[in-house]
């Protein structure tokens, strides 16, 4: 099966996640762009959903699902979104995409957090995928330098990016990633930063993974 075929059939695999009559959280990706397409087909069923970016909320709307803002939300039952790694305690790195802090906001207000790939994906130490940082303009040289003398990683700022947030990206190559909690919390303290793209204390609690078998179910 080709990556487009895997990531169709974990998007339509998530659909047994979501919870009638809620509302659910929507990630960025590819990948979920599958799961949208196939949550569209049992939009009568849910109350709405509450997404990550504006890429995303285009295409639910476009496809008649009602979309909410996360301030009209207290809770949601389930969050689905993808991961650029995952690891095999369900840590991730994620922002790929760019949405790294509005999918952090969206995953902290759900019970469970579902990521979605292909296999590719799993890994056993996370890093081979440069991790993104999300990091206020006039503090880009200052995050640069201080991830370089504290974790040995090269950080530049990827080319013609501007989050939804109106922020720039960082991605940091030559990490090894050994104690994702431990990062996330350092990082994310640093003046500047407004998110840093791994997904520690908002883990995944499933894994849906596209494999040539069929989609395998992971539990954390």
């Amino acid at each position: 099966m080709t990556q487009d075929e895997l990531k169709a059939l974990v998007g339509q695999a998530a659909l047994a996640e979501v919870v009638a009559g809620s509302v659910v959280g929507v990630g960025t990706g590819s990948t979920v762009n599958c799961f949208i397409d196939a949550l569209a087909t049992m939009k009568d069923r849910i109350t709405g959903a509450v997404s990550s970016s504006v890429k995303s909320t285009e295409r639910l709307r476009a496809l008649g699902i009602r979309v909410l803002d996360a301030n009209e939300v207290e809770s949601i039952p389930v969050y689905i979104d993808g991961a650029d790694e995952i690891d095999h305690r369900g840590h991730m790195i994620k922002g790929g995409g760019a949405a790294l802090t509005r999918e952090k906001i969206i995953a902290d207000l759900a019970e469970r957090f579902v990521c979605i790939a292909d296999a590719s994906k799993l890994v056993d130490t996370l890093g081979k995928f440069p991790l993104p940082i999300e990091v206020i303009p006039m503090a880009v040289a200052q995050v640069a330098r201080r991830f370089r003398r504290t974790y040995g990683g090269e950080a530049t700022v990827r080319e013609g990016v501007v989050t939804d947030n109106g922020n720039l990206i960082l991605d940091v190559r030559g990490l090894t990633i050994n104690d994702p909690p431990a990062m996330e919390a350092e990082v994310n303290q640093w003046p500047g930063v407004v998110t840093v793209g791994v997904f520690a204390r908002n883990r995944a609690s499933v894994c849906l993974l596209g494999t040539p078998e069929g989609v395998k179910t992971l539990r954390f």
